[in-house]
Formats: C-alpha cells, sequence, structure tokens
C-alpha cells in the first residue's frame, strides 16, 4: 500500500484577483505550490487581503509539521522509526495515523496495512520478495501510549494516508482562521462551505488523467487511488501492495467522507477488496461513501 505521490515542499505562490476598494474579493483567492510530491491548491472565497500573507506562511507551516512527522525522504518520525525500530514519545499526529491505521487494518481485512514498505523496496530494487513479505504485518507492530516498536526488519509507511490527513491539518488551519468556503486540494480533497452559494464541484480522474465523473462537495472530503497510475521496479508492479501479494481489483477507486484522512485510507485499501469486501467495510464508517469503482 503505497501512493503515487509524498512530501516533496517547493515555493508556492499566490494568485489573487486585480486590486479593488473592497478589503475582499467576490472571487476566490488561489494558493499554488507543491507538496505532497504533487501539485496543490487552495481556492477561499472571502480572504482579507491584508491577511493573505500570514495564512500563506502558516500553510507552508503546516505542511512542513506534516513531512517532519511522515516524509520516507528525509530526517522525520518515520525515518527515526523504521532505522531504529523504536518511537518514544510520537507526536500526537503520529499517534493519531497510527490509531486510524489500526482501525482501517481491522476494518478492511487486513487490506490497509502500513507495513508494506519492505515489499515496495524489494520491488523497486529487483530485491527478495519472499523475505520482504516475511517482514510485513501490521499486528506485528506494537502500539503503546508512548512508544512505537517494530518487529526486527519492519518499516511502515503513510503514504496511504499522509496526504488526506495534511488536507484535514489545512482544512483545520482554515477554520480556525474563521475561513468557511475554501476548496483544498493537496493530492486528496478537502472541501469546506461552496462558492458563490453552490458546493465544489470537483472531478475524478483515471491513471491516465482522463476525466471519469464529477462530484459537488460541500463540508466533505474527497480521495482517488488508481493504482496503474505508478508503477514499481523494473516489472512495473501497481504501486498498491498488499502483503499477501495479492493485486489490485479496479483501476480507479475514490471515496468521501467527513476527513480527507479516511477517505484516503479507504480509497487505497477498496483498489485490493472486492465489492462485497467494500460494501462491508462501508458499513463499519458509516460517514464514507463510494463515489466511483471502476
Amino acid at each position: 500500500m503505497t501512493r503515487r505521490r509524498f512530501l516533496t515542499m517547493s515555493a508556492v505562490a499566490l494568485t489573487l484577483p486585480r486590486p479593488s476598494a473592497a478589503a475582499t474579493t467576490a472571487e476566490p483567492a488561489i494558493w499554488r505550490g507543491r507538496a505532497l510530491g504533487a501539485d496543490v491548491s487552495l481556492r477561499i472565497v472571502g480572504l482579507d487581503r491584508a491577511a493573505s500573507a500570514r495564512l500563506w506562511r502558516r500553510v507552508s507551516h503546516t505542511l512542513a509539521q506534516v513531512e517532519a512527522r511522515f516524509s520516507l525522504h528525509r530526517a522525520s518520525e518515520l525515518t527515526r522509526l523504521n532505522a531504529t525500530g523504536l518511537l518514544v514519545n510520537p507526536s500526537a499526529d503520529m499517534r493519531a495515523l497510527i490509531a486510524l491505521s489500526d482501525q482501517l487494518h481491522r476494518s478492511t481485512q487486513g487490506a490497509f496495512d502500513p507495513s508494506v514498505q519492505p515489499l515496495w523496496l524489494a520491488l523497486a530494487q529487483a530485491g527478495d520478495l519472499a523475505g520482504a513479505r516475511a517482514r510485513t504485518g501490521w499486528p506485528r507492530v506494537e502500539i503503546a501510549a508512548d512508544r512505537i516498536r517494530l518487529a526486527p526488519g519492519m518499516a511502515l509507511t503513510f503514504n496511504g494516508i499522509a496526504q488526506g490527513h495534511a488536507a484535514d491539518r489545512i482544512a483545520d488551519l482554515m477554520r480556525h482562521e474563521g475561513l468557511t468556503d475554501v476548496l483544498i486540494d493537496a493530492g486528496e480533497i478537502a472541501a469546506l462551505g461552496g462558492n458563490a452559494g453552490t458546493p465544489w464541484r470537483v472531478g475524478i480522474a483515471g491513471p491516465d488523467g482522463a476525466p471519469l465523473a464529477n462530484r459537488a462537495l460541500r463540508d466533505r472530503a474527497l480521495a482517488t487511488s488508481s493504482p496503474g497510475a505508478t508503477r514499481v521496479g523494473p516489472q512495473g508492479a501497481a504501486h498498491i501492495l498488499h502483503p499477501d501479494g495479492r493485486v489490485p481489483l479496479w483501476r480507479t477507486v475514490s471515496v468521501s467522507a467527513p476527513r480527507a484522512v479516511l477517505a484516503d485510507g479507504l480509497s487505497t485499501a477498496f483498489c485490493l477488496m472486492t465489492r462485497a469486501e467494500i460494501d462491508a467495510a462501508l458499513a463499519q464508517h458509516p460517514g464514507a461513501a463510494l463515489e466511483y469503482l471502476g
């Protein structure tokens, strides 16, 4: 279970309508940049221009915090855990994602499993797949309030939920700032309020980028997973993995939920599940809904 993008920060830019006498504008303010290994954008209705620079600094700081927790490619809590097998006094963010991962592992009958990182590395490097599978298995992760311990040789990846978590963190920041109409695309989408009195319209695309459907969102999140969007290793394996080696059953899965992190995790796991298994998992997450399956 890995995703097609992860945390890489770069410069951001702000696009605003032409200045006017009003302190705010009817058109949304647009923030564009890079985060989570993908293009990121925020569309904000009713933003006070004088407050915009401070807000963009806070957005960048929030994303940097997420990277400091979950990046696999720079120093982070996750890289320390994977390197040493032990993380003492994990952050609140880390504890939250560990707890959600545990819940999702159970509700998806093991399809959601952050312990597949050794398998991903073996595929990428044409290594020993059987040996890598022997080092996976979420139940082998020891979880306590003040520490997380991995069995020897294990490593975790939160690429299946970290983008959704980032979108939620930005959404929480927007609410704290009193902004009620915001569309956040951080790899997964979180929609607050609407635009000009109507819900935000968002698209669902397949692995080749072709549009498949669109949905109206208001105070809801949407996540889409396409196993074929990224291929791993010389044999081009799909990038969403299961410890037992099962292959994805669907080309594209989209899920909506009140929080992007939940939609993100479910859309990832559902790629590996039958329709009956998906329906059973959704029954355990009443706020979530299947938006596209194909």
